[in-house]
């Protein structure tokens, strides 16, 4: 599992630094070790040792590399050693089971995806561990070093234990599936709730890559967001989803499965967006929503043919979402909000109802700068495992696992 005890300060420092160099070689590499030493402020004792260890454990390669303006002899660079380094991204969805290889690159080397029935006999933590060892012996010829195992789910879990609380669809109630797959492999494991790794994965891959404040928002089934500020993931050490399905947004509305009545998810989620739109249809005798099976799909379809009834639904939505984002707006003031959701096929609905909603309430100093945009994926698959993996090498929690053999 990946809850560590802390390290001392100088480990401490040796990790951060082996991070940032790594990190600066991913991002700009072929790159000098004297560019390194600028870039990484360390000095060039220090770059020396911290690429020799490197080098030594086969995570870097020397290459020779132009440098611009140069008209002289190739420069020696250095480059990420990626190919021989392998890894396990799982994605566990309600039905369903991703298993991805990949490696140290983030490229995808072999996927399957499975079936995960919500009632299968066992403890869905045995069911994940037999499939786990099956997908390792199918490919066993095509593994290497296998370096550690990253998940994403839904759910209420704790990050850094591993510990999955609850999971929607399953019997589970304080799951740990991080130490037990860590004990089973001997590998370590990093459990992240998959909208917390949705934004991570846009910000190293995606639409946010290269902006330091950001909210993202998904409206899905249900509704969640992820913030990044000053360029790391909110609370990723503890419950990073930001819960914002659960607030209250009408106290005289409907009641929540949570318990709680006019809930963010009851007025927002595709599945309260169908009900509504349903609702009205039969006083709505010119919908083209009355020829067709109501469906995300079709409702979005319906308003970009300028269907009403489909973009008075999709536009609620998209106020509700709107004065929930501009109280955030002004708690985090981000650069950028990135909105994931099936609705994102009518954004010209969507978009304008939610940007003018939070500029009508937000500070405006905050919001008239603010971008507005969709998410690079529309379904991430596990690339936010990925995600959680190219992270912890920058920080440098599990490249100094690495580099230790």
């Amino acid at each position: 599992m990946n809850q560590e005890s802390q390290p001392g300060h100088i480990d401490q420092i040796k990790q951060t630094n082996a991070g940032v160099v790594y990190r600066l070689i991913d991002q700009h590499g072929p790159i000098s070790r004297i560019e390194l030493s600028k870039r990484a402020q360390l000095a060039p004792a220090s770059i020396t040792k911290i690429v020799r260890e490197m080098l030594d454990a086969h995570l870097v390669q020397e290459t020779e590399f132009q440098e611009p303006g140069s008209r002289g002899r190739p420069a020696i660079g250095l480059v990420l050693d990626t190919d021989a380094w392998h890894y396990l991204a799982m994605r566990i969805q309600p039905g369903q089971l991703t298993l991805t290889l990949r490696d140290l690159s983030s490229r995808a080397l072999q996927e399957d995806r499975l079936p995960l029935p919500l009632d299968s006999g066992q403890p869905l933590l045995q069911t994940l561990l037999e499939q786990v060892n099956a997908f390792f012996v199918r490919y066993q010829h095509k593994l290497e070093r296998l370096t550690a195992i990253a998940i994403t789910l839904p759910g209420l879990l704790h990050a850094p234990s591993g510990v999955v609380h609850r999971m929607p669809g399953y019997d589970v109630q304080d799951m740990p599936l991080g130490e037990t797959l860590s004990t089973r492999t001997g590998l370590p494991v990093f459990v992240q709730h998959d909208i917390s790794a949705w934004t991570l994965a846009e910000a190293l891959f995606g639409a946010s890559r290269g902006a330091q404040d950001v909210i993202q928002i998904v409206i899905d089934e249900t509704v969640g967001a992820g913030v990044i500020s000053a360029g790391h993931l909110l609370h990723k050490s503890g419950r990073a989803l930001v819960e914002i399905g659960h607030t209250q947004i009408d106290p005289y509305g409907e009641q929540c499965y949570c318990g709680n009545h006019g809930c963010l998810e009851t007025v927002a989620s595709m599945g309260s967006l169908l009900q509504l739109a349903a609702q009205r249809l039969p006083s709505q005798s010119d919908s083209i929503l009355n020829h067709t099976p109501l469906t995300v799909q079709s409702l979005c379809d319906a308003a970009q043919q300028g269907d009403r009834l489909a973009r008075d639904v999709i536009a609620g939505v998209g106020h509700h979402i709107g004065r929930m984002l501009a109280m955030m707006v002004n708690i985090f003031n981000p650069q950028r909000i990135l909105i994931g959701s099936p609705l994102n096929h009518a954004g010209e609905v969507l978009f304008p109802a939610v940007i003018n909603t939070i500029r009508q309430q937000a500070l405006p100093v905050y919001s008239q700068t603010i971008q507005l945009t969709p998410t690079a994926f529309a379904d991430p698959g596990t690339l936010g495992a990925a995600a959680l993996i190219k992270d912890a090498l920058y920080s440098g929690t599990l490249l100094v696992k690495l580099l230790q053999g």
